[in-house]
């Protein structure tokens, strides 16, 4: 009898330590930041006209949240975080903020647009700049009752086309390819499998 007593809190006591572990692996899912590397392989370099995508396309494929960074890879340039004036007219001499160490990790700390530019002025004219727009906790609990936004104006400078030559249009809040919500919810829908494998595991003990 006692030999059974003691056997059967020690199957409780793995189950409630599984319970804990799967707990804790949850949690550091959810508080982990994802790392974005501006302009994936190329970096940040001025475009020279044949690239895959510009910019902002690569912003209008991701999903930012607050906690995220921005990994900025250059030579012999600079990152301006500037305003939306300042976006528009590539002016590099008023700058929100100035990152010059080739490699810049930039953290994101609220929701909204924020704007970088080259902090070379003919860089930013031939599209070396990019809007990141932040996305609201409400609207990743809520996606289906966020807010739209309207696009941002059209920005006139080099590059050609009514897009100012840095891709920024009305697509920039189409459903992305790949973000950090869709490698989120991958794990957790992993994680909550595996708890249901641990009980379902327990019961058969």
């Amino acid at each position: 009898m006692d030999t059974y007593f003691e056997f059967s809190l020690y199957r409780f006591n793995v189950f409630v330590l599984s319970l804990v572990v799967t707990f804790m692996i949850v949690s550091n899912i959810f508080v982990s930041s994802f790392q974005f590397r501006v302009g994936d392989e190329i970096g940040w370099i001025t475009p020279i006209g044949n690239e895959s995508e510009t910019y902002n396309e690569w912003a209008a494929r991701n999903r930012f949240h607050i906690g995220d960074t921005l990994y900025f890879k250059y030579k012999d340039d600079s990152v301006l975080e500037v305003t939306p004036a300042n976006y528009l007219n590539c002016n590099t001499t008023s700058p929100i903020s100035k990152f010059e160490n080739g490699e810049t990790v930039y953290k994101i700390s609220h929701p909204g647009f924020y704007y970088f530019i080259s902090g070379q002025k003919n860089n930013c004219k031939f599209g070396q700049r990019i809007i990141v727009r932040v996305m609201h906790p409400s609207e990743i609990s809520s996606p289906a009752s966020a807010p739209e936004i309207s696009p941002s104006p059209a920005v006139d400078g080099g590059g050609g086309g009514g897009d100012g030559g840095d891709g920024w249009s009305s697509d920039f809040l189409d459903p992305p390819v790949i973000n950090s919500t869709t490698v989120l919810s991958v794990f957790s829908c992993f994680v909550t499998a595996l708890g249901g494998i641990m009980i379902f595991l327990y019961l058969l003990m």
